[in-house]
């Protein structure tokens, strides 16, 4: 087996085993927030699962459990089927299709038995949970590490400017300025308000002359098609810190305190245009890299494009040559900064969503994944910070996602529960039921679509 292949599996078996503790400890949480507000109204939760112990969705098919514990009336499991989890409420609509138990007269410990604003409490549930999460960690973070970014004024040898940026106006160089008149943000906000189509403008300082730089649409829709959170990034040189031993890098000669300044002969000084260079290069095509040492030798390295693109190596980032800002957070005000920065990823999230129904450039079997889209967002390389941020975000795309009004998600059940409230006029059981069950097909064949869309691109 090549070497590449062996440290691209131990990569990605990092990357699988953090997305797996990550989204079993939020399906946990999430699950918890149904199981406390069931309990909180004297609600019986009969089932407590991670996974399902049935052939999502058709609640009597292969019914078995890796494990079960019955705790009062509460069976504790871990189901077979590896795609999230669930609770089973006495006296609801659910993933089970209990039908026996809806049959028979309502029981005042049921849910269909509880006041309409208590059943809207127990469906919101698992939501409430995930926000709660999300926030309780990114307050944590901003306590303990505080937040640290580059503003972009600080990039003193100007920004590089991948194919998109350049088409909007962009050139190598450019000293970022403002950006609708605000200055002091960080090359990943601006990105970011890109992104979102939530600019109009970005400033550049060019040979000593202002130019004003129009943003729109057709900027947003290029770096959600070409899966780029990225159009503008910071140049600088690109000195190498470590070398992974028995990687790429390692075969090919490289060492800490190497500078490369080029890539088959085209000249690469700072790290952004290596990885343009690298990203835009065919897999297994042969690449030259020209390197100047600590020692200011100069040395030719050849080897052929890596599948996945990297070469292991460590470097010094933009932080390490320009000034950066830190924000120290006290108790409280880190509670206040975790509350907005989780209201920004989640505004950050729904406008990437509605982009993908909305935008003409966007294609939505290109850009649409499952859980191995999830794992590629982790690192190879295992560190708290970044595993807690992530973590974080993911509890926030949950919280999103399951808010969707769709039967079978707590979004739908919440869409007959306010129809409930407002209109006095109970939803029929029989009506709840088969809007359930088409909706739970749906996302069955939505899930393993999106999985399966992560299969053949690992073919290709």
């Amino acid at each position: 087996m090549q070497l590449n292949t062996i440290l691209l599996m131990a990569e990605w078996q990092v990357k699988g085993l953090q997305v797996f503790v990550a989204l079993s400890l939020l399906i946990i949480l999430h699950e918890f927030g149904h199981f406390f507000f069931a309990k909180l109204f004297k609600t019986r939760v009969e089932k407590f699962y991670l996974f399902f112990d049935f052939l999502f969705p058709f609640g009597n098919v292969l019914p078995f459990s890796l494990f079960k514990k019955t705790k009062g009336d509460t069976t504790y499991g871990i189901g077979w089927f590896p795609l999230g989890g669930y609770v089973k409420i006495a006296g609801m609509v659910d993933e089970s299709m209990d039908k026996e138990q809806l049959a028979l007269p309502p029981q005042p410990w049921e849910y269909r038995s509880k006041k309409p604003w208590q059943r809207l409490f127990i469906m919101l549930g698992g939501i409430i949970v995930n926000v709660l999460v999300a926030v309780l960690i990114y307050s944590s973070m901003f306590a303990y590490w505080g937040e640290s970014y580059l503003p972009a004024q600080n990039v003193k040898l100007g920004i590089s400017a991948d194919s998109t940026a350049q088409m909007l106006g962009f050139k190598n160089g450019d000293l970022v300025k403002s950006v609708d008149g605000k200055t002091d943000l960080s090359l990943e906000e601006i990105n970011q308000l890109i992104l979102l189509d939530e600019t109009k403008s970005v400033t550049v300082s060019r040979d000593g002359q202002d130019v004003v730089i129009p943003t729109g649409t057709i900027a947003s829709g290029k770096m959600i098609q070409n899966k780029k959170p990225q159009i503008l990034m910071a140049q600088y040189p690109f000195v190498i810190l470590e070398v992974n031993p028995k990687s790429l890098a390692d075969k090919m000669g490289l060492k800490s305190g190497d500078s490369i300044i080029a890539v088959n002969h085209v000249p690469a000084p700072y790290f952004s245009d290596f990885k343009m260079l690298l990203d835009n290069a065919k897999v297994g095509t042969p690449f030259q890299l020209t390197v100047i040492g600590k020692d200011h030798t100069l040395r030719e390295l050849k080897s052929v494009i890596p599948s996945a693109r990297k070469i292991g190596i460590g470097l010094k980032n933009a932080a390490d040559y320009f000034e950066t800002k830190k924000i120290k957070y006290g108790f409280f005000a880190s509670i206040g900064r975790g509350v907005s920065y989780t209201g920004e990823r989640f505004s950050l999230y729904v406008s990437n969503f509605k982009l993908l129904f909305t935008s003409k450039d966007v294609k939505l079997n290109e850009n649409l994944g499952g859980i191995a889209s999830f794992a590629k967002i982790f690192p190879g390389k295992f560190d708290w910070q970044g595993f807690w941020m992530l973590t974080a975000f993911i509890s926030v795309i949950l919280a999103f996602m399951n808010l969707l009004p769709i039967p079978g998600l707590d979004g739908g059940y919440v869409v007959f529960l306010l129809w409930e409230i407002i209109t006095g006029r109970k939803v029929n059981d029989k009506v709840m039921e088969v809007a359930t069950t088409i909706g739970l097909v749906l996302l069955l064949a939505f899930m393993l679509y999106a999985n399966g869309l992560d299969v053949l691109r690992a073919l290709k």
